[in-house]
């Protein structure tokens, strides 16, 4: 019998199988996402500082209102997308080519120096809180319904992994590129320190023309990732959503909570990670690091690329996440206590980069199967309750990943101007100040300790879909979809 189901199984090929053709044009959309909101997530903030001068009181209460915005504006653009009928592009295509050319502008005007054109606090103040709201929102508009497109894509668990991989590789390729490429235009040499070492400050020009390139190529590559995608699992002609229902689902699903959890520990831990910037220029006195650090950090994850497919086959996704999240832990709490021990200019650069590289090769297994994984709680909340709705989902998700983001900017806004006293009017076009850049190393080391340690015990201990769980789920709900039937 066993002999029999093994025979049936290597004979079945899902009617839903995709290939090499989907998984690129799935990562072009999440390469246009990722140049636009890396660079505003990691250097906004020092723009805001160092070039337009704000204080950093003035920034935390504008991330607290965007995000706030973003508590009313994530679910309800969920709930729309949710309740829109599919036409010939599909239910979620149409909005990745309605909406990319608007998220691309709004990225672009968020780094005008508005200094340029008015003397008055207030009148900069707004255009701030115009142009990243609306930047929130316009990313909002795509990234619901580019995030719910991958469950639509195929509903082949195979094909599910081999979408999220290729999204890693798009996040990848967009967010490694304005780390390493940024620095290189968006600072210039204001002078240099006793010690004869070139000392780097935020260019207004060099960063609103990056922030035109990113814009420019976020826009090529949603409009690539339209083109070459297909919505293969149908949608309700006319859908009927109970959000209340949808909603109370989510709450009461284990696996839902969990993710949702650690989307706000991890995403917050990337966002904080911008906090870098302030390392390398106000520590390390070396701008340069940023580009190391991206290498660094990234390098991991573009290895293990290549066997995650196989590894998630063979053990399952909750098991290499919560291996990698302990080595990613391990490495945090490590680098706490040794970088702070070692030379500033000699050896702390190249100790805090192996711990980099360490911190990025447990995190690479959580990176490329996250996605995968938030599919498989869309799953098993239609398994449990008869309900499935993606964007919902999603849009819950995707505000818990902009909870985390806030949480990193306002309480890292605090932690860099409180424990670490960094003034962006007066070290904006400073090096190393020994009571600030000691501080900066402190918050910059700590936090990730913390974070990776927690994000490790969600894992092992809080997820609960293993391998041996969703198995007979997928083999559940392909009966109930009639996929089975449908192949054979």
């Amino acid at each position: 019998m066993e002999k029999q189901r093994s025979l049936e199984a290597a004979e079945f090929k899902h009617p839903n199988k995709i290939g090499f053709k989907d998984g690129l044009g799935y990562a072009l959309g999440d390469a246009a996402n990722l140049f636009v909101l890396t660079y505003i997530s990691s250097y906004l903030k020092v723009f805001y500082t160092d070039v337009l001068k704000v204080a950093e009181n003035k920034i935390t209460t504008l991330l607290l209102i965007a995000r706030l915005w973003d508590a009313i504006n994530d679910p309800l653009w969920g709930n729309i997308v949710a309740k829109k009928r599919p036409n010939k592009d599909g239910k979620f295509r149409p909005y990745i080519k309605w909406f990319s050319i608007p998220l691309g502008i709004m990225a672009m005007l968020c780094f005008v120096n508005f200094r340029d054109f008015t003397t008055s606090e207030t009148v900069v103040l707004t255009m701030m809180y115009i142009t990243y709201i609306g930047f929130g929102m316009m990313y909002t508009t795509i990234n619901i319904p580019y995030g719910s497109l991958a469950s639509v894509i195929t509903d082949d668990p195979e094909g599910r992994t081999l979408l999220s991989t290729f999204r890693s590789i798009g996040a990848g390729l967009g967010g490694a590129i304005p780390l390493l490429i940024g620095p290189m235009i968006i600072y210039s040499v204001t002078g240099t320190n006793s010690e004869g070492v070139a000392v780097k400050a935020a260019d207004a020009n060099g960063m609103l023309t990056f922030g035109i390139i990113m814009g420019i190529l976020s826009i090529i590559f949603f409009f690539l990732c339209f083109k070459t995608t297909k919505e293969r699992v149908a949608s309700e002609e006319d859908p009927k959503v109970d959000m209340k229902k949808t909603y109370k689902g989510m709450l009461t699903s284990r696996p839902f909570v969990v993710a949702a959890l650690s989307g706000i520990l991890i995403s917050g831990q990337l966002q904080f990670g911008s906090l870098n910037q302030y390392l390398y220029k106000n520590y390390f006195e070396n701008t340069d690091l940023s580009i190391i650090g991206t290498i660094a950090n990234y390098l991991p994850m573009a290895v293990m690329i290549f066997f995650m497919p196989k590894l998630v086959k063979k053990f399952g996704k909750k098991e290499l996440c919560s291996v990698g999240t302990f080595f990613s832990a391990v490495a945090a709490v490590l680098m706490f206590f040794v970088v702070p021990r070692c030379d500033r200019l000699g050896s702390a650069p190249v100790v805090f980069m192996i711990f980099t590289f360490i911190i990025g090769f447990g995190y690479s297994f959580v990176s490329i199967t996250n996605w995968a994984i938030i599919t498989d709680v869309i799953d098993y909340q239609e398994y449990k309750t008869g309900i499935r709705s993606e964007s919902a989902v999603y849009a819950v998700y995707t505000f818990c990943r902009n909870l985390g983001q806030t949480i990193a900017d306002v309480g890292g806004m605090k932690l860099l101007s409180a424990v670490a006293g960094y003034d962006g009017a007066t070290m904006g076009d400073k090096g190393y100040i020994p009571e600030v850049g000691d501080g900066i190393l402190f918050v910059c080391t700590i936090i990730p300790a913390i974070v990776y340690t927690l994000v490790f015990i969600l894992f092992k201990f809080g997820y609960p879909l293993s391998k041996s769980k969703l198995e007979p789920m997928y083999e559940s709900l392909m009966k109930s979809r009639g996929t089975v039937e449908q192949a054979n």
